[in-house]
């Protein structure tokens, strides 16, 4: 979307990108901040912030600097008319929001559902609620695509979700049918990889380069790997399925299933029925362990505790990230008290994995797989020179 493209002028193209980019990500800069942040001259980003401008990518506002000799530098912010829709279909809701490129979520909707959601169903459901939005609180903005964020494996090469098996969904092609029902281009991904994605730009893990993050949610737990700043994709882009390994359970009395994986024993619907909760959201959850004193709710809180702490060690033996992240309800499992679960982890942690570990629950909360899906899209969209 970078108008330099239509010219064939790479470098130009990537600079584009790097200055928008740069603005994006780390907010609001003067043009001399964007100087020394791009090593590019002040010819060459008054230039190019010129060029974002007229493609109506950036806007520039008088500096809040006063007192200072001289002419303040004008400040570069990203255009907060342009949005990305974010979607995130589970078991018992299905969640849309618009997301600024200046990071404000703009509307967000949560819209519970009684039956399982189809792919057909999301593209209609977001096909509606965009409509109504573009009369509403999108009048006068501009969409440059979806992102969807579904609980399940999807295919890095085409966007296809292989599978979500708590939605029924199998070699689902989401993203075409958005793009049907839209007529704006749309990327999908992982839940666990997006939701990684926004806290390592944005969030907990804001700043370190080797981070390992799972998310709890409706449909179980999934999770995301980066390596120096990539993402570990994995050969077909399938890898951090946390969730279906294995968990190492000390006490037998701890089991739930029989040769279960470790979404069925760390489980958002047992903690839900541990405090009589039919259906509800993270908040509803968190709020209803926190004011619980009975000692069964305790009982099953600690149980899952014990076992993601295990679970959680693995990863940090094997992939000795700086920071583990956690999403959903294990947020929730690890504030009942962070510090037990941190003393937890380091115990079955080799020493020299566990220097330097921070574990953290994800920052951006309820907004973390949306941001992530719209990321996606602003990606694939605005950036075409990385």
């Amino acid at each position: 979307m970078v108008t330099a493209g239509s010219r064939g002028d790479g470098m130009r193209r990537a600079n584009l990108s790097l200055v928008l980019r740069t603005v994006h990500r780390e907010g609001p800069r003067s043009r001399a901040a964007l100087t020394e942040a791009t090593g590019l001259n002040r010819s060459t980003i008054a230039d190019l912030v010129g060029e974002l401008q007229r493609s109506g990518l950036v806007v520039e506002r008088a500096s809040d600097t006063q007192g200072r000799v001289g002419r303040p530098s004008p400040i570069v912010e990203p255009d907060p008319r342009v949005v990305a829709i974010a979607v995130n279909p589970e078991v018992d809701a299905l969640d849309v929001a618009a997301v600024s490129l200046d990071g404000t979520i703009v509307v967000r909707e949560r819209i519970e559902q009684r039956e399982l959601l189809t792919p057909e169903r999301t593209a209609a459901l977001v096909a509606h609620r965009l409509a109504d939005w573009r009369l509403g609180p999108l009048d006068g903005h501009r969409i440059v695509g979806s992102g969807v964020a579904v609980p399940g494996p999807v295919r890095a090469a085409d966007g296809v979700v292989r599978e979500a098996p708590h939605l029924g969904w199998a070699e689902a092609r989401i993203g075409a049918m958005l793009e049907d029902a839209t007529g704006a281009p749309a990327r999908v991904g992982n839940d666990a990889a997006l939701g990684a994605l926004a806290e390592y730009l944005f969030g907990a893990a804001r700043g370190s380069h080797d981070v390992v993050y799972l998310n709890g949610g409706a449909s179980g737990i999934g999770g995301a790997v980066i390596v120096g700043g990539a993402p570990l994709g994995g050969a077909g882009g399938y890898a951090g399925e946390f969730g279906q390994n294995r968990p190492g359970i000390v006490d037998p009395r701890d089991r739930r299933a029989d040769d279960g994986v470790l979404e069925d024993e760390v489980s958002r619907a047992l903690l839900l029925d541990a405090v009589g909760l039919e259906a509800g959201d993270d908040q509803a959850l968190a709020a209803a362990l926190t004011a619980s004193d009975d000692p069964a709710v305790r009982a099953e809180t600690d149980r899952q505790r014990r076992i993601l702490a295990t679970a959680l060690a693995n990863a940090a033996n094997v992939m000795n990230p700086a920071v583990i992240v956690l999403g959903g309800f294990l947020a929730i499992l690890a504030d009942l008290d962070l510090p037990g679960l941190d003393a937890a982890v380091r115990a079955q942690t080799m020493p020299a994995c566990a220097e330097g570990l921070r574990l953290a629950g994800a920052e951006l909360g309820e907004n973390r797989l949306l941001v992530g899906a719209a990321e996606a899209v602003f990606e694939a969209a605005l950036f075409p020179g990385r």
